[in-house]
């Protein structure tokens, strides 16, 4: 009898474009700044000219080649004038509720800050006689569909089945890198939030009998009171977002506008249902527009999580004719909300957000992702994984350019005499090793991971952040706060609407 061996994985690389080198365009223009300022003493034969073109050409050269905090000092010192602006201005607080505007007919739209403000929740048919609501973005003409899923885990199966629903994953992501594919975007995002019991509690009501013992009752309820509050539940939602774009031609043939892409967008979902389940995932529903919207509102608003609990537990009993579960889309975005430079305020909460910046680079299980959401009574987490397929030709020339600059780098640092490090060299090889799997057929994609953690209680915050840093570290991750931009990332972190995967950027 044979026993299998867990796969491992490896060779995740950051992108690494610049414009010369590791420059940006704007790190380049700095560079080639400070070099004609560094010569015009030479030209003008002038001592005390030196003596002000040298401090600024060190200045220049420092904000190209300078890091603050992870990042190139030219961006950095963009990214805090932005911020300083928008302080200024108070633009970085945001006021809802009885203070948004409304419309001509009294009522008022939905409102949610900043990157979202732009999002509308439509109403679609999910094609089985019911509805869904679909999210659309219409500055980048792109649709997203929702859906709640479970999966039965890979911690506790054996190793032949855990290796084969990583693989059936990895075959959907390659199944969907396809050239000009309509789908742009695919989020894993998954909630670890503390169970407050009233959904168990409300189960227990309808379900009790009244010649119940006594003595059965009263255990049954000591349990509920200790057992409920001290429990977590996880919440994972998968979002697939259509490019109108892309799909032109499928949107106009079923019938064109925000319903033939909606149409286009649920038959591409019903199309992945095979490779879903060959994966593991099954998709317990597709969330209506009250249901998206109660997404929305509990990231916002932790203690709204109970009310809703406890509605949609109610709403389970055939005689329960009161509101219907999840929120009002007109009420899914937070009263209020402020960001400041590394933390985020939205209602009654308080969350701070990393972007995974270094992915392990030893060998490490499946299962490598798992202390990230470990219980914790004091914090919720939440997790995204953003993945964009990339088509074949794009592919082909993405990876032919990264491993033809590497090369280049390699060839320029042998001819100056320096010394090749084992980063670089282990860069170059799996730069290559992607080259040579894309040419056998394997997909490429690229990826972003975010990590939100959330209190209510800000004398909590610092301990959930380091107990959250402690676990990245246990799970071989290198984590950095998104300075400057709390309110951008946790739109991508803690909410499961497709957003958080920039365009390629020219430089890190």
């Amino acid at each position: 009898m044979t026993h299998s061996e867990p796969d491992t994985y490896t060779g995740w690389q950051r992108e690494k474009s610049g414009f010369i080198g590791d420059l940006s365009g704007v790190g380049f223009a700095l560079m080639a700044a400070a070099s004609v300022v560094a010569l015009v003493p030479v030209y003008a034969h002038s001592w005390s000219a030196a003596l002000v073109a040298l401090p600024l050409s060190g200045v220049l050269l420092l904000l190209a080649y300078g890091r603050v905090m992870g990042l190139a000092a030219e961006e950095w010192v963009l990214l805090a004038v932005r911020h300083q602006l928008a302080v200024a201005t108070k633009r970085n607080l945001f006021y809802s509720g009885v203070f948004a505007p409304a419309d001509k007919e009294g009522n008022q739209p939905m409102d949610l800050p900043g990157v979202l403000a732009r999002l509308r929740i439509l109403t679609a048919p999910d094609g089985q006689g019911g509805t869904l609501g679909v999210v659309h973005n219409p500055i980048d003409n792109t649709y997203t569909l929702v859906a709640r899923v479970t999966f039965p885990g890979l911690a506790l199966v054996d190793t032949d089945r855990q290796n084969a629903r990583v693989r059936q994953w990895a075959a959907f992501l390659r199944g969907q890198c396809k050239e000009d594919g309509a789908i742009t975007r695919i989020q894993v995002h998954q909630r670890s939030l503390p169970d407050d019991g009233e959904a168990l509690r409300s189960w227990t009501a309808r379900h009790a009998t009244p010649d119940a013992p006594a003595a059965a009752v009263q255990a049954l309820d000591e349990l509920m009171v200790s057992a409920g509050p001290a429990a977590t539940i996880r919440e994972t939602y998968l979002s697939v977002t259509l490019s109108a774009t892309r799909a032109r031609l499928a949107v106009r043939g079923a019938g064109g506008g925000q319903v033939g892409a909606a149409a286009v967008l649920v038959r591409e979902f019903h199309a992945m249902h095979g490779s879903l389940s060959s994966a593991g995932l099954q998709v317990v529903e597709l969330l209506d527009p009250r249901r998206v919207a109660a997404t929305i509102r509990t990231a916002y608003d932790p203690e709204a999580q109970q009310m809703l609990a406890v509605r949609g537990a109610a709403a389970e009993d055939p005689a329960y004719r009161g509101v219907l579960p999840g929120v009002d889309p007109a009420l899914a975005g937070p009263a209020a909300a402020e960001y400041t430079w590394g933390l985020y305020r939205h209602d009654g909460a308080w969350t701070v957000t990393y972007q995974v910046r270094n992915f392990p680079q030893s060998q490490v299980y499946a299962t490598f992702l798992q202390p990230l959401l470990r219980p914790r009574t004091n914090a919720r987490r939440s997790m995204s994984l953003v993945y964009e397929p990339v088509g074949p030709a794009r592919a082909r020339k993405e990876l032919s350019k990264e491993k033809t600059k590497r090369q280049a780098a390699r060839s320029l640092r042998a001819k100056t005499g320096r010394s090749e490090s084992e980063d670089e060299r282990r860069e170059s090889e799996i730069a290559r090793a992607q080259d040579i799997a894309r040419a056998s057929g394997q997909g490429v994609v690229r990826m972003v991971a975010l990590i939100a953690v959330t209190v209510t209680d800000l004398e909590e915050l610092e301990t959930a952040c380091a107990e959250l840093q402690a676990d990245a570290s246990d799970a071989g991750l290198e984590l950095r706060r998104c300075w400057g931009a709390q309110d951008e990332a946790f739109a991508a972190a803690a909410l499961p609407l497709g957003m958080g995967l920039p365009p390629r950027r020219m430089a890190i």
